[in-house]
């Protein structure tokens, strides 16, 4: 017969008790654009409060965005973009008077840290001579936000029609990095939180921002959202979690040049 001395079963007590805070704890899903990857994944080992349980899907803006409108479980939604962030507002998918703006970026040019030249004028000629018969990566230019924002700023530039046929257009801007990053593009467009993130690549020109729309990550409930993701929502918002962000090449959206 099993003899339990006071020592044993405090043991189990605790541990009764530890297994019954796990079952309540909360679960909240944040879907994030994957350029958030980085800064945001460190902002979670910090967070607080342990009676709730972050789990985070990233993906391209425009995919996350058609998965919670397919009815995924998403409590907060954070688009590397307004267009998909306005696109589930409109179809009554966000939580009215929620949506802020949390963070800007910038757009770069991108090259493997091996390749011979370390700058590229932006001007068609050195362009092309850059790029040479290679290929230029970045998000799918007519979904994904960092490649509208690429194909914005190549028109402006007036280089899109003599560059679009070197286009491969990657499912998201980490996908794109992976390009360049392995050698299987010559260069890429990212953003310059994604090439400091990636010590294979380095940053070869800067996009004006001139070039293309306001680069923001706006933020959001989701319909239905649990009201423990108001209190993750808050943590962001403050000074320790916003380093990490700025740590990683974010920066304000008013400061965003």
């Amino acid at each position: 017969m099993l003899k339990f001395t006071k020592i044993h079963l405090s043991v189990m007590v605790i541990g009764l008790m530890f297994i019954g805070a796990v079952s309540k704890a909360e679960v909240i899903h944040i879907f994030a654009a994957s350029s958030l990857k980085t800064a945001l994944d460190k902002a979670l080992e910090k967070y607080p409060v342990r009676t709730t349980i972050i789990r985070i899907s990233y993906a391209a803006s425009s995919t996350l965005a058609k998965q919670i409108e397919q009815g995924a479980p998403a409590d907060i939604f954070m688009s590397a973009d307004q267009d998909w962030m306005n696109y589930l507002e409109d179809r009554k998918f966000i939580k009215s008077g929620s949506k802020f703006d949390f963070v800007g970026n910038r757009l770069v040019l991108i090259a493997p840290q091996s390749a011979s030249f370390n700058t590229v004028n932006l001007t068609l000629e050195d362009l092309k001579s850059a790029l040479g018969n290679g290929r230029l990566a970045t998000g799918a230019v007519n979904t994904v936000p960092v490649g509208k924002y690429a194909k914005q700023a190549l028109e402006t530039l007036g280089f899109w029609s003599s560059i679009k046929t070197h286009i491969v257009g990657a499912d998201s801007s980490r996908s794109t990095l992976n390009f360049v990053a392995l050698g299987e593009a010559q260069l890429g467009i990212v953003y310059e939180s994604d090439a400091k993130a990636e010590p294979k690549v380095k940053v070869v020109a800067n996009f004006p921002q001139s070039s293309h729309a306001l680069i923001s990550y706006p933020v959001a409930l989701v319909q239905n959202s649990k009201p423990e993701a108001v209190q993750f929502i808050e943590y962001l918002k403050s000074p320790q979690a916003f380093s990490f962000f700025t740590e990683s090449s974010f920066v304000f959206v008013e400061n965003v040049k």
